[in-house]
């Protein structure tokens, strides 16, 4: 029986050696991330500013950032039908184009009203960034590397950008406002834009979708060798196949399992980059030291991430993800108890260190479990969900911190982040080291 296109496609792209492609494609990927990433942080990072001008209310906030949630969710879920039915390619080239206009315009908005909504249609644009990241970045990654290569994005895209956005709005809200912030931040998206029109498509969506002569050529412009004998095409290269249904048919346990764990992960991770300075700063400090506290807890953000590249090859997807949730757990139970400045500061590192650490090795797991004609749909649904959840946490920590207090709102943290250690258990067969196409077939 011949071998067939996506075997062939997939085998090549698995045993590959990195060239130019691959960096171009590793290089774009981990900017527009960057830019997804360092829209939440910003938003935290200038919450105590606006409150302070008086331009917002602590309910307002709340109301703002859980429309941009919102929008997050449209576009995340959205994203993995267009993306898995019409190619990666297009939908990763609008996503920044509409957070960039949108972010802009943001910088002009006269009351909370168009901010949030300028803030959801920014957000719908966002909300396809982050899961098409991880699904576009593994298609392209070798399978001996790919944890490392994941990883490797994140740390550039994911977690430097924390303590450097935190940098960005310490120093420049003086000289150029919040507003001016985010007219920087939305031309540095659009600069971002115009660089991927140079993006090739997946050559695992291709093989996948009908367009296998496109698969091969792509292939031979990377270097890779083409077949020596004709290649059979299975069901799997059916262009009609819907992937939400290939999801729900055959891994619905696997797109649950990552709902209930981003729920949980996505609510701590954004929940807290809103809210911590904030927090900080009603608990007495001003609103530089509490962004300069922030600022070096944040430090944990690429410290995790270089770890991630090491960990994730040596011990695999599972048991980094399930003890550093449980760590992180322990750390926001005594983040809440802090007594002192230096207290605050140790405990809050390994908070976010481990928060991290297990948060985007789930997010790195989530995104080999599903096939390649479903990848950003299963992977999108889980995230989608997790980013919904969010927007009903947001204010919800706002209700706990102002009726129960700090300590509530971090005993509230730490068991979400135990209930994600279970729930990341349940993702699927650990991946590291394996094929894509052996964790998770095509289906038709």
């Amino acid at each position: 029986m011949a071998q067939t296109i996506e075997a062939y496609v997939g085998a090549q792209m698995d045993d590959a050696s990195l060239g130019p492609v691959h960096w171009r494609v590793f290089a774009l990927i981990a900017a527009g991330y960057f830019f997804d990433v360092s829209n939440f942080i910003v938003l935290g990072a200038l919450v105590p500013n606006m409150i302070h001008s008086h331009f917002l209310t602590g309910g307002e906030v709340a109301a703002v950032a859980s429309a941009q949630t919102f929008g997050l969710f449209v576009g995340t879920v959205g994203q993995g039908e267009f993306t898995d039915r019409w190619g990666r390619k297009a939908v990763y080239q609008f996503n920044l184009l509409l957070f960039g206009v949108a972010t802009i315009l943001s910088a002009f908005a006269g009351n909370y009203i168009w901010l949030a909504a300028l803030r959801f249609i920014a957000g719908i644009g966002l909300g396809a960034e982050q899961p098409l990241c991880f699904a576009y970045a593994g298609e392209y990654a070798p399978k001996r590397i790919r944890g490392r290569v994941l990883a490797g994005i994140q740390l550039i895209g994911g977690a430097l950008v924390w303590p450097l956005s935190t940098l960005f709005a310490l120093y420049a809200l003086g000289p150029i406002g919040w507003r001016g912030i985010w007219v920087v931040l939305g031309i540095g998206a659009l600069i971002v834009f115009v660089l991927r029109f140079s993006l090739p498509e997946s050559p695992r969506w291709l093989a996948t979708h009908g367009q296998g002569a496109r698969a091969l050529d792509l292939l031979e412009r990377m270097g890779l060798r083409r077949p020596t004998e004709e290649l059979a095409e299975d069901a799997a290269s059916n262009t009609r196949s819907d992937p939400f249904a290939v999801v729900w048919r055959d891994y619905s346990g696997r797109v649950l399992a990552g709902m209930f764990c981003f729920v949980a992960f996505f609510g701590v991770a954004i929940g807290l980059g809103v809210w911590l300075p904030n927090i900080m700063a009603r608990g007495g400090m001003t609103i530089t030291k509490s962004l300069t506290y922030t600022l070096i807890i944040q430090l944990a953000f690429p410290c995790a991430s270089l770890f991630m590249m090491y960990a994730l090859e040596r011990f695999g997807r599972k048991p980094v993800a399930v003890i550093s949730f449980v760590l992180a757990g322990a750390f926001a139970a005594l983040f809440a108890n802090a007594t002192s400045n230096a207290m605050l500061l140790i405990v809050g590192f390994w908070m976010i260190f481990f928060t991290q650490l297990a948060g985007n090795s789930a997010q790195i797991f989530a995104s080999e479990v599903f096939p390649t004609n479903a990848r950003a749909s299963g992977f999108g649904m889980a995230a989608g969900t997790g980013r919904l959840a969010t927007a009903f946490i947001i204010p919800a920590i706002l209700w706990i911190e102002n009726g129960f207090g700090v300590s509530a709102v971090f005993s509230s943290v730490a068991v979400l982040l135990v209930i994600a250690a279970f729930t990341v258990t349940q993702l699927g067969p650990e991946a590291r080291g394996l094929a894509l196409d052996a964790i998770a077939p095509p289906s038709a």
